[in-house]
Order: C-alpha cells, then sequence, then structure tokens
C-alpha cells in the first residue's frame, strides 16, 4: 500500500490547476464513492483535473510514483474501474461544459460531462446525440464502448456519429483524433474502450429529436411474458426507425399511471418511443395492444430530456450491482423459454432483463469502420442486470444473472458480448467480443500505451 504521507502531493497540487484529494483531506470519503455501491474502494490521491494539461501531469506523477491509474468520468463502472485501491484516480467531472454549433450540427463535449448535461445544451436546440437511457451515465465511459440507446435505430450508436476526440496518452501527449489526424487512434477508441489514453473532450454530430417525443409502455403478467416476447419479437424488425422499442422482464413501476394491484408485479414490458409523428406512433401501440391485450397500458408525450431521465430512479447511484450481457441474432422459442424460466427467480424488485434492437443506422456502419466490439447484421443487446437495494441480497442475485446468461449462452451470438456490459473482464470473453479486431487494437495499443498504463478497462494488451 502507497500511503499519502509517503508522496509529495504537494508537487501534484502546484502542477495541476484542479484540486488534489488525499486519504486525510476532507471530503475524501465523498470524493472517492462510485454509483455501484458494491464497490469500496481507497484510492491513495484523487485528481480533480481541470485541464487536459492536468491530466497530462497526473499521469506524469502516477508513472513516477508506480501509482496504478484509474479514469473517472461518471463513475458507472458497473465493476468499479473507475477507481482503484492505492492508486491514483484521474476525475473528470470538472470537464464538463458542452458547447453547441445548431447551425452546423455539431456539439463539443467535456470528457467529464454526463449525458443529462449534453442532452440539456443539445436540446435547447431540438438536437440530440444518440447516446445511453439514464441521464447521470458519463459521456466518456458510455461512448468509448460504444453507446446505445434510444436513437440507435434511427442514428446509429454514440461513437458513429464521434467526428474528433481530444486524448492524453500514457507519456502525457495531447493528441487530436479524427479521420485525418491520428486516425489509427481514432479509430480505436470508437469501441475500443479507455485503453488508449484519457479523452478530454468529444466532437459529436447532431440529429433532429424532440423536444417532445412520443412514450408508450405495455405490460403483461408472467402468463403472458412469453406471447408478449415473441411479439415483439415479431413487431419490432418492421417498424420504421422513427420508432424503437426496449422490452424485457422487470417489475412494473409504483406510479401513477400504473393500477395499485400491479405495482412492483413481475412481467414483461415493452417500452415504445417515437420520433416521428404522433400517430404513427399511436398506431403502433394500439396495434400491440390489440394483438396481445396488456394487463395495463399508457402513452403520452414527453420532452426528450424526460424519456432520457425516465430510467434515473430505477438506476439511482447507491443500489449493489452486477450485470452481463450478450447478443441475439433472433430471439428465439427456446431463448424465451429460457427467459421466462428464470425471470420469476430473481429476488430484487429492481433487477431487469433488457433487450434493444439493432438494426436500421446501426446496421449501415461496416464492421470494421470502428473498433466496436460487436457485428453489424441486425441483432438484439441483452443486459442482465442485478439492482439490489441493500447488499445481503447482491450474492443470490449476482447467481441469477449468471444463471440466466449461462441459459441463454446456447442462443446467443458467440461468448462476446458489448464491452459495457460486463461486470467481469475475461480475457477470452474479450477477445471473443472484438473478434478479429482484436490484434488490430492490440497494435494500436502498442503504439500509444505500450507499457498498459491504462488498464482498468475491458483491456487490451499491448501487441
Amino acid at each position: 500500500m502507497t500511503s499519502t504521507g509517503s508522496l509529495d502531493l504537494q508537487a501534484l497540487r502546484s502542477a495541476l490547476k484542479g484540486s488534489v484529494i488525499g486519504r486525510d483531506d476532507a471530503g475524501y470519503d465523498e470524493a472517492r464513492k462510485v454509483w455501484n455501491a458494491d464497490i469500496d474502494r481507497r484510492p491513495t490521491v484523487i485528481a480533480r483535473c481541470e485541464t487536459p494539461a492536468d491530466v497530462a501531469a497526473s499521469v506524469a506523477f502516477a508513472r513516477e510514483q508506480g501509482l496504478e491509474i484509474a479514469v473517472r468520468c461518471g463513475a458507472h463502472s458497473m465493476p468499479g474501474h473507475s477507481t482503484v485501491d492505492d492508486g491514483l484516480v484521474i476525475d473528470l467531472s470538472a470537464l464538463n461544459e458542452v458547447t453547441v454549433d445548431a447551425e452546423a450540427r455539431r456539439v463539443r463535449v467535456g470528457g467529464g460531462a454526463l449525458l443529462g448535461d449534453m442532452d440539456a445544451a443539445t436540446q435547447a436546440h431540438g438536437l440530440a446525440v444518440p447516446a445511453g437511457v439514464v441521464s447521470h451515465t458519463g459521456v466518456g465511459g458510455l461512448t468509448l464502448g460504444g453507446g446505445m440507446g434510444w436513437l440507435t435505430r434511427m442514428a446509429g450508436l454514440s461513437i458513429d456519429n464521434l467526428l474528433s476526440a481530444e486524448v492524453v496518452t500514457a507519456d502525457g501527449q495531447v493528441m487530436r483524433a479524427d479521420d485525418t489526424e491520428n486516425p489509427d487512434l481514432f479509430w480505436a477508441i470508437r469501441g475500443g474502450g479507455g485503453n488508449f489514453g484519457v479523452v478530454t473532450q468529444f466532437e459529436f454530430r447532431l440529429h433532429e429529436a424532440g423536444p417532445i417525443v412520443q412514450l408508450g409502455m405495455l405490460f403483461w403478467g408472467l402468463d403472458d411474458g412469453a406471447a408478449a416476447l415473441r411479439l415483439a419479437r415479431d413487431v419490432i424488425p418492421t417498424l420504421p426507425r422513427e420508432i424503437n422499442v426496449i422490452f424485457g422482464g422487470l417489475n412494473a413501476p409504483p406510479e401513477p399511471f400504473v393500477p395499485e394491484e400491479y405495482r412492483l408485479q413481475p412481467g414483461v414490458a415493452l417500452m415504445v418511443v417515437g420520433f416521428g409523428s404522433p400517430e404513427q406512433h399511436a398506431e403502433v401501440v394500439a396495434r400491440l395492444a390489440a394483438t396481445l391485450p396488456p394487463l395495463f397500458e399508457f402513452a403520452d408525450s414527453l420532452p426528450y430530456v424526460a424519456l432520457q431521465s425516465m430510467l434515473d430512479e430505477a438506476n439511482a447511484w447507491g443500489f449493489h450491482c452486477y450485470d452481463k450481457g450478450a447478443y441475439l441474432e433472433e430471439v428465439t422459442d427456446e431463448a424465451i423459454d429460457v427467459l421466462m424460466e428464470h425471470l420469476p427467480a430473481k429476488n430484487s424488485p429492481l433487477s431487469i432483463v433488457l433487450f434493444y434492437r439493432l438494426d436500421g443506422a446501426y446496421s449501415e456502419v461496416g464492421d470494421d469502420d470502428t473498433a466496436f466490439g460487436g457485428g453489424r447484421s441486425p441483432r438484439y443487446a441483452l443486459f442482465i442486470i442485478g439492482v439490489c437495494p441493500v447488499p445481503e441480497l447482491l450474492p443470490a442475485e449476482r447467481a441469477w444473472v449468471r444463471g440466466l446468461w449461462e441459459g441463454l449462452t446456447p442462443h446467443t451470438i458467440g461468448s462476446g458480448s458489448y464491452v459495457n456490459a460486463m461486470s467481469e473482464f475475461k480475457e477470452d470473453q474479450i477477445r471473443a467480443s472484438y473478434g478479429p479486431k482484436y490484434e488490430r487494437l492490440a497494435e494500436v495499443k502498442r503504439q500509444y500505451d505500450p507499457d498498459n498504463v491504462f488498464h482498468r478497462n475491458a483491456n487490451i494488451r499491448p501487441g
């Protein structure tokens, strides 16, 4: 263990515009907290960087002192890679500026900004970046792994809309990466995670979305769950890309629009979001409900920023969490049988199984155009997430997640996964996720981080 007292933190403080927090400083325990309450680590020092130069100085200090580095954006890393015991945390939260050029449909986003920061700024102009579905997620970690959500069918992944990035590499250089300048680095950071440096700014392409969108939710009990999953499977691929549906197994929320007798009851839900006309969305919701009448349904219009924060409370800070993911070419009858066998066995009402449909704009990008860990043919991304309000529930819920994942493995596309849906990073699964792209990633890693300084991630070993 490296003690704070044995380090010259004053030297780091003198080198940074931002603040430096050691173990003996006020606010240390608050500063080291991360989203997943199951993670309780004690870094030696936290560097709250305000500039790319601060990041470069922090990397240099950590390397000189032999400290392991963790990079923190939104602190949402499920396995806790945004913090580290006895090392140095590069905290990017102060780098959260968002600058919109509405005429050019471009936005520059600081590496520590949250999705809510980005959405608020871009929605002031009726524009959006395709991103995730929880507003307190960090833009950085989400984007570097890929970035999928409500806009994926219409506009692709976050990385498909990334135009350039500012990256601090392991040797302290501040580089621009785009299609013409350091193009190998630009390719690698679009899906290759935080392996290649610390991204201090992203530049994205913007799309028209909102400010008002349509939301529908249909919910069936467990008895009709298999039929509801088959309905989703059959209908969603036929929908126009302006309509997106996330569906899966969950407990009905304790919201006013849910009849009291169904609140917190387990079942299957379809969440239908429309970015086109209200009439188009209403027709889809009505058709789904007529085909298989749900226990209850809800439909309304709401601001895009409200859609983006709709799942915040269910994913609040302080829960104890674990997840696994996979890709499925189709949600087959056999896969549905496995899901419906396991769904009633979950212990926490907060735990959830979600399917994202990936097609449309997602599939218009070539497999090798980015380093994304997943093929671009139409498919479903599966998320199995154990979420527990108290730590005592987590061991059983972790076993439930693993059991369901193992049961579905025969029905998935290989053993790889979306790297943002991994709580464990086994080398064979990382290699399977990237497939033939792994060797190219390893060569880029060798060029920009030959000593594997940035290894708290889905780690690519230097070639």
